[in-house]
Parts: structure tokens; C-alpha cells; sequence
């Protein structure tokens, strides 16, 4: 059988957080795993050669075309017709509508049909931004209803895309993102970083349904008598993380204070779950949530909200919050720092809880997907 995956958003740097660790960590896994199947890797240029080719069933196709775009509704379907895959796998609901190859698609969040419609969720005018959301719902349902099978990272998502669009229960699989296991990072300097401890730590984008706004409010109540402690926030510099910037100088939090690090390394990162004090976790809407897992997988103390997908994920290994609810956030950054002791048991269970999910098992379900033939 000859399979096609969709992997232009391939690596984090490129694809963007969770998303693109799921095509790098899938790609690499089924790379270890499938010596059976012939897999066609369609690749951006800023990460074809970051794709590394492992197994001889796998090649790579260069298919430089921007995703949500109109040349990849335009262009895609006749380059994926002259590859002559059996069926393709979308990791992303972006498909080309008018492609005729069967497919399958994982749904990671259903996010720009949960939150409201504000101008806050694009830096579009908002006109140019319902008929962005248009055309996404339009090619959302192509995916959805036209799929040969469904794969969801949690429960939450399936059940929301089962509220939503009322396909049939058997046509979804819930598999689960999986965490990379700690590492080294010796050669990571946190003064070299801007970094100083004790800090609370951040990994992700700046979207507003990241609710960072609210840890921010906090941490200005908790700087009252705390002034020694930084907030660090890790992800993608853009023009939602830009509004975050002003909204700490409105705050009268300096940059020393919020320290904002732009797109760092995966050694970067490590250094950064490694030495916090804290990870916090305030989103409002996840379909999985990896970076608070991975801040266990260090033996990092994690708070979280206590909405949508994330206590499903992350279970009795962490301490839990109202979105809306800043005095308790406040009263959780003064626990770790007054009486760490507290999360001790946290700790151990998130360490574990950790080790439980692994991309190898992320792989294995999925390419028992592909094999399933009745499934497509």
C-alpha cells in the first residue's frame, strides 16, 4: 500500500507547536516501525531537509505551497492524482477540497468554532476574517464528512466534533499526542536567556484562548509581595504576543519581570521546564495540551485550568484553576514559592504520568489505522 501524509507543517520551528511535533514525531516513528508500507512525505522548503529519511519505503516531495491558501486548494489535488497514493493523511482539517484520492484526517481542537467570534482571535479585519472563517468551516466539513476515518488526540475533541457535525461514533479514533523524554541541556545558559530564578514558566503560542492575560493579571497581584520571582513566557514572537508585551507595560511589569523568549530550542526548552518553579497552564480550550506534560516529564510542579481537554490529559497530576478565577492562581504561584513541599506528590505523579504517553504508541495506533481496511 502506498500512503501519502500531508507533512508540510513537519517540526515545531516550522509547523508551529503541537501540530508540528505530531508530523516530525508520526513521520519519525512510522520511519522505525513500517518496513511494509510506501510512504510519500509532501514537504514545505524550510523543512524539507530537516525531514530525515530513515526507512527506504519512505521518499520525500517537495510541495511548496503555503497551507490554508488558495493554491493548495488550487494546486494540490493534481500533485497528490500524479503520485498515485493509495490514500492520504491529512494530520490537519486543511485538506484540498476538489481532491478525489481518499483520505484520512486528525481534528487536533475544533478552537475557531468554540471561541466567540471577536476580532481578537485575528489580527484581520474582521470583515476579511468572516470570510477566512467561512471558508475554513466550508473546508472543515469537506474533511470531516468526506474522510475515510477520523483521528482525534482526546476525547474531548471527538466529542465536540460529534456535537458538531454528527458523523457516526465507529468513524472516530481517539490517539493521544505523545512526550518526548527529558533532556540534556548543559550547554544552556539561563542568564544568557535573560532567565533568573525562581521563575514561573509558559510554553506556547500567545492565541487569546491561551487566557495568557489572565496569568499575567496574576502575576502582577503576586509581584506585590513577591518581586523577586519572573515570568517567563516561551513561544512565537507575533502580533498576539506583541498585544501581551503592552499589556504587561500597562501592568507596569517590565521585560526583566515577563521575560518573552522567541521560539526557543528544543536544549532551550528543556533548560527552561527543567529549572522553573512552576509550569501554569491557563488556557481556556485545548484538544490535548503537550507542554504541561512535558514540564512533568522534568519534575516541574504544574497548575492548569480546569476546562476542556486538559484534565483528561493531565488527570490527578495536577493542581487545578478557574480560567476566570485570578485570586486562585495567585494563591497557587505564592504555594509553590512559600511552600513547595506542597507538590511534592504532584511531582512524582506527573513524572509518571509522562512516561505513559509516547509518540511510538501515538505511530503504532495510527498505522493500525492505515492497515484497517475496512476503516478506509
Amino acid at each position: 500500500m502506498k500512503i501519502g501524509i500531508d507533512a508540510r507543517f513537519f517540526g515545531p520551528r516550522v509547523g508551529g507547536g503541537g501540530l508540528g511535533r505530531y508530523v516530525s514525531e508520526l513521520v519519525s516513528n512510522l520511519q522505525h516501525i513500517d518496513h511494509k508500507n510506501q510512504y510519500t512525505l509532501f514537504l514545505k522548503k524550510e523543512n524539507f531537509h530537516q525531514c530525515k529519511i530513515t526507512n527506504k519505503n519512505f521518499s520525500k516531495q517537495l510541495i511548496d505551497i503555503p497551507w490554508y491558501s488558495i493554491e493548495e486548494q488550487r494546486k494540490m489535488p493534481g500533485i497528490i492524482a500524479r503520485s498515485h497514493v493509495d490514500f492520504m493523511h491529512y494530520p490537519h482539517w486543511n485538506i484540498p477540497v476538489f481532491s478525489k484520492v481518499p483520505f484520512i484526517v486528525t481534528i487536533h481542537d475544533l478552537i475557531m468554532l468554540e471561541v466567540p467570534y471577536s476580532a481578537r482571535v485575528s489580527t484581520r479585519h474582521p470583515l476579511v476574517y468572516g470570510f477566512k472563517h467561512a471558508g475554513f468551516r466550508f473546508v472543515l466539513e469537506n474533511a470531516i464528512h468526506r474522510s475515510r476515518h477520523i483521528i482525534t488526540i482526546s476525547n474531548f475533541t471527538k466529542t465536540k466534533v460529534l456535537e458538531h457535525f454528527g458523523v457516526k461514533q465507529n468513524k472516530i479514533t481517539v490517539i493521544s499526542n505523545g512526550v518526548i523524554p527529558p533532556r540534556e541541556a548543559r550547554s544552556v545558559s539561563l542568564t544568557a536567556l535573560g532567565v533568573y530564578q525562581p521563575y514561573f514558566l509558559y510554553v506556547g503560542n500567545a492565541y487569546p484562548h491561551k487566557n495568557i492575560e489572565m496569568m499575567m493579571h496574576a502575576f502582577s497581584r503576586f509581584k506585590e509581595n513577591n518581586q523577586y520571582v519572573q515570568l517567563v513566557i516561551a513561544g512565537r514572537k507575533d502580533m498576539f504576543s506583541a498585544r501581551l508585551e503592552k499589556e504587561a507595560d500597562e501592568l507596569g511589569l517590565s521585560l526583566e519581570n515577563v521575560r518573552f523568549i522567541d521560539l526557543p530550542t528544543d536544549e532551550e526548552l528543556s533548560a527552561l521546564y527543567k529549572n522553573a518553579s512552576l509550569f501554569i497552564f491557563p488556557s481556556r480550550i485545548e484538544g490535548f495540551g503537550i507542554p504541561p506534560l512535558e514540564a512533568m516529564s522534568y519534575g516541574t510542579p504544574v497548575v492548569a485550568s480546569n476546562t476542556s481537554s486538559i484534565p483528561e490529559v493531565l488527570k490527578n497530576a495536577a493542581q487545578y484553576f478557574d480560567p476566570d478565577d485570578i485570586e486562585a492562581l495567585v494563591e497557587l504561584m505564592e504555594q509553590s514559592i512559600s511552600e513547595p513541599q506542597r507538590f511534592e506528590k504532584l511531582i512524582k505523579e506527573g513524572q509518571e504520568l509522562a512516561k505513559t504517553y509516547t509518540w511510538s504508541a501515538t505511530a503504532k495506533q495510527t498505522l493500525a489505522i492505515y492497515n484497517n481496511q475496512s476503516l478506509l
